[in-house]
């Protein structure tokens, strides 16, 4: 049994001993990360608590293969990210996401602001705790793991020998982060009874808000009155009618179901079947004539709707126009769905790859373009590892740009952290347009980031572990985890009162903003209970890209200011 103690002991640096060693910190930390205490719980980050209790048991890994797993585990986490986020990262800067994003951004600077304060409050340089020990309290404070890891490696980037500094950042953040869990949900609580907030309102706001919501497109059944458009084209009905609309199906005085092209004409009498959004109903009303609630036949064996899926690469970033969908096949777009959102079909908008069109027309006809399409539920099950790794290696190379700022002693880097973000956003958001596949299916994202967290996670634990109790658990200990709470609460407090006293948010939107804010999942799924709807989850899903972007970049950027 020689072999399998000496496999297990602390100090055995062999290859099978580090794989084993990753492996027992991984899934003991997800599995007690499950546990919950009045309903909170820690969740993958209690890979980082296992690691530390193993490294402070004498278990290592070598320096070279620690560091590798380090960087390469943030990099495929903060890549997954940026690719989740991407689609929606400048869309959500739109009406109330700019209020929002807003209320976010002045909790960033809040967070710095306390952290600075507390800092030079202690002494500054000659305090009990180092600026690095600051930052790392602060990122655990807004529980937000990719800002601890772009910190770390630009001290690691400017001194490749300050692996002390950059444990002390690590035992900071573990230090303020179960706090910085409890302390969101806390002021969540605290908000709900400064305002006197009665939940069961706050629901009923939200549903009669989203039963007045114009947004999402309708199908509307209008009967032909109006002699002034008898005989017109449906060309000329779209220059007559501006706006994203499509006319679906004309039912005939004889009964004949007709899929109108752009050169066939409406006449008196003739029903026809309008997609378009909502608060258009009064428009086309004026227009047509009268509404009239009608069920379209389902049985016409030659008009039938079905959705495609676009899987064929060709096509991907390709205008819905470009496919002269009336004039080639006869057919009808009445809605396009992405992500399980539906848009109104207009020329310009450009198709991706995943999106489910919806066509009204001949079977024959729609069989043959969905072949064009791909339509190949398969296809989307295939990882494409050819955007993921381009996007890795042009992020390493934006994050290793040097860019000199006046007042700074190093130049800034992104950095390995911050480059490979930037570029899954812009990959992202705009792929399409160079003809990039962008999808992946969100099992196979969850599964890159949570790969990525743990090797990250499980690598700064084993590293900071081995002086983590004779760091935390004194005097300086007890401060950070006070420094942390009030890093917490304060900014969300003020945030809080300002979204629900000034602009009078409602308070399920306004807890899914603050989760957000902090990017923490423990705190939205609070959320989510309290308000049994996803109106958190909406709030949540807007102020998430920008944040989590700047909180990356705001940590290096503090880290570089005050390095000598």
């Amino acid at each position: 049994m020689n072999w399998f103690i000496d496999l297990l002991s602390p100090g055995n640096l062999s290859l099978a001993s580090t794989i084993l060693l990753y492996s027992f910190v991984i899934f003991a930390g997800i599995y007690l990360g499950k546990i919950k205490i009045f309903g909170v719980s820690l969740g993958v980050t209690f890979v980082l608590f296992v690691g530390i209790l193993l490294g402070h048991f004498g278990y290592a890994v070598e320096a070279n293969t620690l560091h590798f797993l380090r960087e390469f585990g943030l990099i495929l986490f903060i890549f997954s990210i940026g690719m989740q986020v991407g689609p929606g990262f400048f869309s959500s800067f739109k009406e109330g996401g700019v209020r929002m994003n807003a209320l976010a951004m002045l909790g960033i600077a809040l967070n710095v602001g306390i952290m600075l304060t507390i800092y030079f409050l202690q002494g500054g340089e000659n305090g009990l705790s180092s600026i690095t020990a600051m930052v790392g309290v602060m990122c655990g404070a807004i529980t937000n793991t990719p800002s601890l890891g772009a910190a770390q490696q630009t001290i690691l980037q400017v001194n490749p020998d300050a692996y002390n500094i950059s444990q002390e950042m690590s035992m900071g953040y573990a230090a303020a982060y179960p706090l910085g869990v409890v302390g969101i949900i806390i002021t969540m609580i605290v908000l709900k009874a400064i305002f006197k907030i009665n939940i069961d309102k706050e629901i009923k706001e939200i549903e009669e808000e989203r039963s007045g919501s114009m947004q999402a497109p309708a199908m509307l059944t209008f009967k032909i009155t109006n002699e002034l458009v008898s005989g017109l084209s449906m060309l000329k009905l779209h220059t007559l009618i501006p706006g994203d609309y499509t006319c679906s199906r004309i039912l005939k005085p004889d009964g004949k179901i007709v899929v109108p092209t752009s050169s066939d004409e409406i006449e008196l009498g003739d029903i026809v079947l309008i997609v378009c959004a909502k608060n258009d109903e009064e428009k086309f009303a004026r227009f047509l004539g009268q509404r009239i609630d009608m069920e379209w036949p389902k049985d016409n064996s030659q008009v039938v709707s079905r959705r495609i899926l676009v899987t064929q690469t060709n096509y991907n970033g390709v205008k819905l126009g470009s496919l002269h969908l009336h004039a080639a096949y006869q057919l009808n777009v009445t809605r396009v769905n992405r992500s399980g959102v539906d848009l109104l079909p207009s020329s310009g908008l450009r198709l991706q790859i995943g999106d489910r069109v919806t066509v009204v027309g001949n079977l024959d006809h729609i069989d043959l373009l969905a072949r064009k399409l791909g339509n190949s539920m398969k296809r989307l099950n295939e990882p494409n590892l050819i955007t993921m790794f381009i996007g890795i290696f042009l992020g390493i190379l934006l994050g290793s740009l040097p860019v000199q700022f006046p007042g700074m002693s190093v130049p800034m880097k992104l950095g390995l952290a911050g480059g490979p973000l930037v570029v899954a956003i812009l990959i992202g958001a705009y792929g399409h347009k160079f003809h990039l596949v962008t999808y992946t299916n969100s099992a196979a994202n969850l599964l890159l980031r949570e790969i990525g967290i743990c090797l990250f996670l499980a690598s700064v634990g084993i590293a900071a572990g081995k002086d983590f109790a004779a760091t935390v658990f004194n005097l300086r200990g007890a401060l950070w985890v006070g420094y942390g709470f009030f890093i917490t609460v304060i900014p969300l407090i003020v945030i809080g009162i300002i979204a629900r006293g000034k602009y009078k948010m409602n308070y399920l939107t306004i807890i899914g903003m603050m989760s957000g804010s902090y990017t923490d999942p423990p705190a939205l799924a609070y959320g989510n209970k309290v308000a049994n709807n996803d109106a958190p989850a909406v709030a949540y899903s807007t102020v998430y890209p920008l944040t989590m972007f700047a909180r990356v970049i705001v940590a290096q950027i503090i880290v570089l200011c005050f390095l000598e």
